[in-house]
């Protein structure tokens, strides 16, 4: 066993003896003072009672949803019933943001590595003509909501310990896309260990331990240990509108959502949109033992996948979008009272060292990752409420280089979405069956979101043609 001068760090060194993890320092004499350094402080970051539940977990003790718990469809206010019901708590979520009681909370702690970019997601260019990021596409969606309901709406961003600077330094190069500094709060989540099927954490390097993002669902401790739940307490937030940085088409601080959400007097809230088939990889949101919760698709059996109703619709249809309105009090009551949520594990490939510190990398998962997921705060809900959106308007995933849900699939969602608008306000533009147009233009989200605003504005407007860029 190694010795070190610090006795809190050595208690926790023997800890991990205790626990079998002995080969983190089988390179020890290997390393030089610096390199040594680099793992003492890692070791330093790993919590020794989540090590433990971590273990358990992987000895097998984690219960599966699929054919444990009893699901049943939840009750979804769906977009035909919603033609009678949005005039009406509309008026409710203005109010909200006029009245500063909205914050956004965007999870951006993900990498570009699965669409062939290096560096931070929110920093991948998806605009048709400018190849504006994601984080200013969002951005100018906020400042229009500011404008239009003459308010600030915070915004909270988390990040992750592999891209927190590089977000940070890209708002700051970019003037933070004309917000203020003071309205938008940088903090990083927790990071995890991975393991190998037999218990041990794998190491990515002689002094270095692998250890990735804990989630999205560690946000609520991420939000609750940075302080940035009771920043909103001070600024009088009570509503906290949850999005994840790869949907171009998400709906910010959607008015309507959130006055559903208030007339519902619901803790948390969820958009929902129809799976296009069984087969989709889409979690859904069903009653789990009578209360709303989210199944991943591969928790799912077979025999729920392809469920139908006697109506001979798919049974499990709604689809989440991982857009949620969140009470600000309830988080805060929630964190103080164990911000914990239940680690899941997933199999994965990752790089590491074997036993000669040899770099290794195969095909097959021999990886375990632990991840939690915001969604499972609905199961220890008192009141939720679920609200389906229009897929082709509010929801376009950025996830994969090629195929669908891809740069390519979102830069068509953008266009068909500009087409509407353009041609919804009464001006010509040639599109085909699928509503694209001929050309690449553009539609900044300060000059228009809605139909609405084009026509207010359609004085401005030139004739549209290749790359057109509709900016304010």
């Amino acid at each position: 066993m190694i010795h070190v001068q610090d006795s809190v760090l050595q208690q926790k060194i023997e800890q991990l003896y205790a626990y079998n993890q002995g080969h983190i320092f089988r390179f020890w004499e290997e390393l030089n003072d610096t390199e040594k350094e680099t793992l003492l402080v890692q070791i330093n970051k790993i919590d020794v009672s989540i090590l433990k539940e971590l273990l358990a977990l992987l000895s097998g003790n984690e219960k599966e949803i699929s054919g444990f718990f009893k699901l049943e469809p939840t009750d979804v206010m769906t977009l035909k019933n919603r033609i009678n019901r949005d005039n009406a708590v509309l008026p409710l979520g203005e109010e909200a943001l006029r009245q500063g009681e909205v914050a956004a909370f965007l999870v951006a702690g993900g990498q570009g590595s699965r669409l062939g970019f290096d560096g931070p997601k929110g920093i991948f260019p998806v605009t048709p003509v400018k190849q504006k990021s994601l984080f200013q596409l969002f951005a100018e969606k906020l400042q229009y909501l500011n404008k239009k309901y003459d308010t600030h709406i915070p915004w909270y961003i988390m990040t992750s310990e592999t891209n927190h600077e590089t977000t940070v330094r890209f708002f700051r190069k970019m003037n933070y896309f004309g917000l203020s500094e003071n309205e938008i709060r940088f903090f990083k989540q927790d990071m995890l260990p991975a393991f190998d099927k037999a218990g041990k954490i794998i190491m990515e390097e002689k002094h270095r331990l692998f250890f990735s993002p804990n989630g999205h669902g560690g946000s609520l401790q991420a939000l609750y240990k940075s302080g940035s739940l009771a920043d909103m307490e001070a600024r009088g937030v009570k509503h906290l509108f949850y999005f994840q940085v790869d949907n171009v088409l998400v709906n910010l601080c959607d008015p309507f959502f959130l006055g559903y959400h208030i007339a519902a007097q619901a803790q948390m809230s969820t958009k929902v949109i129809r799976k296009t088939g069984p087969e989709e990889k889409m979690g859904v949101i069903c009653k789990i033992n009578g209360q709303d919760g989210v199944v991943e698709y591969s928790d799912l059996s077979e025999e729920e996948t392809f469920a139908r109703t006697e109506k001979d619709e798919l049974k499990y249809w709604a689809g989440n979008t991982a857009i949620h309105m969140m009470d600000v009090k309830f988080l805060s009551t929630r964190a103080q009272r164990g911000a914990k949520l239940p680690y899941h594990k997933a199999e994965k490939n990752i790089s590491c060292i074997n036993a000669s510190g040899e770099k290794i990398k195969t095909d097959k998962k021999k990886g375990i990752k632990f991840e939690t997921f915001i969604f499972d705060l609905l199961l220890d809900v008192r009141k939720s409420f679920t609200l389906e959106a229009d897929r082709g308007k509010e929801f376009s995933a950025v996830k994969n280089k090629a195929g669908s849900d891809s740069p390519a699939t979102a830069k068509q969602d953008l266009l068909r979405n500009y087409a509407a608008l353009v041609t919804g306000a009464g001006l010509p533009l040639s599109v085909n069956a699928e509503g694209l147009p001929e050309f690449d233009f553009e539609i900044s989200p300060l000059f228009a979101q809605s139909v609405d605003d084009i026509k207010e504005k359609r004085e401005q407007i030139p004739a549209i043609t290749k790359g057109t860029y509709l900016g304010d």
